[in-house]
Order: C-alpha cells, then sequence, then structure tokens
C-alpha cells in the first residue's frame, strides 16, 4: 500500500468516526433517557432481536465503540454521562416514556439473562443499575395519571358521601319529628 492510499484510508476512517459522533451527539441530545448496556454475549441475532422490540416501542439501539459515545457525550453537554461509558456498550436512547427504554431492557433481561443495564441518564441525571431497575419497575404514565386523579377524587368523594349521609340523617330526624307531631295532635 502506497503511502498516498494510506492516508486517504485514515482521512476516510477519520470522517466515518467525526460522522458517527454527530449522529450519536443529535440522538443524546434528542433523548429523553439512555440506558446503557453490556451486550457482550449477544449473538447477531439476539441483538438484531433486541432492536426490533425497542424499535415497536420508539427506542434506538446503538453499539458503539466507548471513546467515540464519551466524545458524543461531552459534544452534547452531558460530560456527567461520559464517566459511565466504559467498555463496549450498548446505548438504548428512548425520545418520549422516560422509562420505555429501561423497561424494554428489563424484560429482555429477565427472559434471556443477557444484557445487564450498567448505567442510565434520564434527562440530565446519571442513574447507577439499581436507578435503572428502579425506573424499569416504574409504573406507566397512564397507570400514573390515575392513580393521581384517584388519589384527587378520593377527598370529594368522601366529602359527597358524608354530605349525603348528613342530608338522610337529617331527612330521617326530620320525619321523625312530623310523626312524633302527628302522634301528639
Amino acid at each position: 500500500m502506497s503511502v498516498n492510499a494510506a492516508n486517504q484510508s485514515g482521512t476516510r476512517a477519520g470522517a466515518r468516526k467525526q460522522e458517527s459522533v454527530a449522529r450519536l451527539t443529535d440522538k443524546l441530545t434528542r433523548a429523553t433517557s439512555a440506558v446503557v448496556t453490556d451486550y457482550r454475549g449477544l449473538t447477531v441475532h439476539q441483538l438484531e432481536e433486541l432492536r426490533t422490540q425497542l424499535r415497536r416501542q420508539g427506542v434506538d439501539y446503538v453499539v458503539v465503540k466507548n471513546t467515540l459515545a464519551r466524545r458524543a457525550a461531552d459534544a452534547a453537554g452531558m460530560p456527567q454521562f461520559s464517566d459511565v461509558l466504559i467498555g463496549p456498550v450498548g446505548l438504548a436512547l428512548g425520545y418520549e416514556d422516560l422509562a420505555t427504554p429501561a423497561k424494554v431492557l428489563s424484560d429482555y433481561f429477565r427472559v434471556n439473562r443477557r444484557l445487564p443495564s450498567v448505567a442510565g441518564l434520564v434527562e440530565g441525571t446519571v442513574l447507577d443499575a439499581d436507578g435503572v431497575k428502579m425506573l424499569a419497575e416504574l409504573p406507566s404514565r397512564e397507570a400514573l395519571l390515575s392513580q393521581l386523579a384517584g388519589t384527587l377524587l378520593s377527598p370529594l368523594t368522601q366529602l359527597a358521601g358524608t354530605l349525603d349521609s348528613i342530608t338522610s340523617t337529617f331527612a330521617s330526624t326530620l320525619e321523625a319529628y312530623r310523626d312524633k307531631l302527628a302522634a301528639a295532635a
């Protein structure tokens, strides 16, 4: 290989790395949450199966060299996230529901006993593996909203029951008084 060919090859590789960092930076910037996984031990078929499951939920899964991931995290303004990008990593990036990547990966781990979650990032806050597990166990947004609605309606329901009890007691008392007056007359 000539020196010129080697230089061109090195230039193309550098350009590909920069493009990869730029794409990942964009994804990290748009993501509301990210989960770092250790993908070692998974076959190509298992990775594709996982990507399909994640894609159905609106989550991207990216396998990237940790040095490039660190550069992307720094460029996205998340230097605290760089500290958890150690070893070969896969990143599950969610763009809507904060818990979706953690839930899908947790379910996958439960079934396959592969792909442990190492760390996570939720709206700029870095989570350890236990934090990711807790995030995965949270009820869905809809369930949380219905619990909140139930909590807010509970005092109103109790008030309505109390007022109903008071009015029925008052009506019973008036009826008993009327009966007493009628008997006395």
